[in-house]
């Protein structure tokens, strides 16, 4: 028996590589499907099943074309509906593997189609359990993203699912049976994941808050309390893994398009307001120069969770990257359903200025410099774009909190003036460049990035600084 995780960073997501005599099973597969189909390969695996926990909402499943690749029948549990052809499991089914088997457990909650995957050695032993959003390390699923799609069930309705399916289906197994979610932490599917991307059920029966409510209406409460609004790609994302999509290869072909500088102007022109240019090099690299318009979200980030969060659907993508990065930068948006990409920048940023074409940029001033002006500037306003839990638990005193994700649309940026001067930060500067970036798109450009951010702010000057304890409680 084989179990390898297969976990991509800037997603939290966890895919699963299960294999025995041979035959090999994937579960909860990435859209870009290389790395199992290599592993595959390389180990003179056959793939044979692809299971799937439930319909994902943070990214695009590779169910499709991996099924296409290789032959295998897509497995979801109960209750499932889908626009292709699926294999709906019953509750207790078995897929043999080779020497081992995968008994099908349906766990509604998280959503009404969520199911586990118990992993059974050689011997018969039950040995791992795929728990996909039901049970992370830490934590549980958020109950309130299949409620989007009905009227007959609410939060509240899940959440009460969500505990039935956790003390009949998972909390009577052993101890030793290692838990393997379909996320890590940072991921957006539950309120605050642990730090590790796998445990054990043992662990997770003494540590899990969600774990410790001796009632149904205790575990109600303790998992809707406090939840935050799902980044706005998450809808989308889902209907996307129910609908179907067009195969990647596809999207590639038509994506993977070099536009000299003209044709990459004329593009521009021709798509008038109606377009994104999205430059994906390093933030700090981003500030020293840029096509005009463009917003920046850097690889070295969250940068699928951001795009998705930020970036509008139904507007096609001009890129600018690093040179190189071209493909890495498509598949990442591929991840989160970007599939209208045109084309990139040939020779990158570097060809647009050797071309002697205007840019433009965005003023970079350390903490100490905020600290100087602020004293003296009547009309400078700190602008922290932190979430608001994070704003709350210490900001300087005064500044205006607009938190990254609500700067989806012009009227969520601030009522300021034409004399204000903006200094904008974050946590240590990767989303205040980005925040720049949609500022400047808006036509705000009194503004500067405050390097290292509230970091640095903190530790390095003696601005004052105040907490929102109500927000925290």
């Amino acid at each position: 028996m084989y179990v390898e995780q297969l976990y991509t960073g800037c997603l939290s997501e966890a895919a699963y590589y299960i294999e025995s005599e041979g035959k090999a099973a994937i579960i909860d597969p990435m859209r870009d499907i290389e790395s199992y189909l290599q592993l595959a390969h390389q180990r003179n695996a056959t793939i044979q099943y692809i299971f799937e926990t439930h319909f994902h909402a943070d990214f695009v499943s590779g169910h499709l074309d991996l099924s296409q690749a290789t032959g295998a029948p897509i497995i979801y549990g109960p209750e499932t509906v889908a626009n292709f052809p699926v294999h709906v499991a019953k509750d207790g089914e078995t897929f043999t593997l080779g020497k081992i088997s995968l008994k099908v457990l349906h766990t509604p909650g998280h959503t009404l189609e969520s199911t586990c995957y118990l992993l059974k050695d050689e011997q018969g032993t039950d040995y791992a359990l795929f728990t996909g959003d039901t049970l992370f390390v830490g934590d549980v699923g958020r109950p309130d993203l299949a409620q989007q799609d009905s009227n007959n069930v609410t939060t509240n309705d899940l959440a009460g699912m969500l505990y039935n399916s956790l003390q009949q289906k998972i909390m009577p197994l052993a101890d030793h049976v290692i838990i393997y979610p379909a996320h890590g932490p940072g991921s957006s599917c539950g309120k605050n994941l642990g730090p590790h991307t796998f445990s054990t059920l043992g662990e997770e029966k003494q540590s899990n808050y969600a774990l410790q409510a001796k009632t149904p209406e205790e575990f109600v409460q303790l998992v809707t309390d406090g939840l935050t609004a799902p980044p706005q790609y998450f809808p989308i994302n889902a209907q996307i893994n129910k609908e179907g999509y067009e195969a990647l290869a596809d999207i590639m072909e038509k994506a993977l398009r070099p536009m000299d500088v003209a044709a990459f102007k004329a593009r521009m022109r021709q798509r008038s307001a109606d377009f994104v240019i999205l430059d994906t090099r390093n933030a700090a690299t981003f500030t020293l120069g840029f096509v005009p318009g463009s917003v920046s979200i850097g690889l070295e980030g969250r940068f699928a969770e951001w795009a998705g969060s930020l970036l509008p659907f139904n507007l096609p993508i001009l890129l600018v990257t690093e040179q190189g990065m071209e493909k890495e930068t498509i598949i990442r948006l591929a991840r989160v359903g970007f599939e209208n990409i045109e084309g990139y920048l040939e020779g990158g940023f570097e060809a647009w200025q050797a071309a002697g074409e205007e840019i433009d940029m965005i003023i970079d001033v350390e903490a100490d410099e905020l600290a100087m002006d602020l004293p003296f500037d009547d009309h400078l306003v700190v602008v922290d774009v932190r979430k608001e839990v994070e704003y709350a638990d210490g900001h300087v005193k005064d500044a205006v909190n607009i938190p990254l994700n609500t700067l989806t649309d012009p009227a969520s940026m601030g009522n300021f003036n034409d004399e204000d001067n903006l200094y904008i930060h974050c946590a240590g500067g990767y989303r205040s460049v980005i925040a720049c970036s949609l500022f400047k798109r808006q036509g705000i450009h009194n503004l500067r990035n405050v390097s290292g951010g509230w970091g640095k702010i903190k530790e390095e000057t003696k601005i004052p600084t105040e907490k929102n304890a109500a927000v925290l409680n």
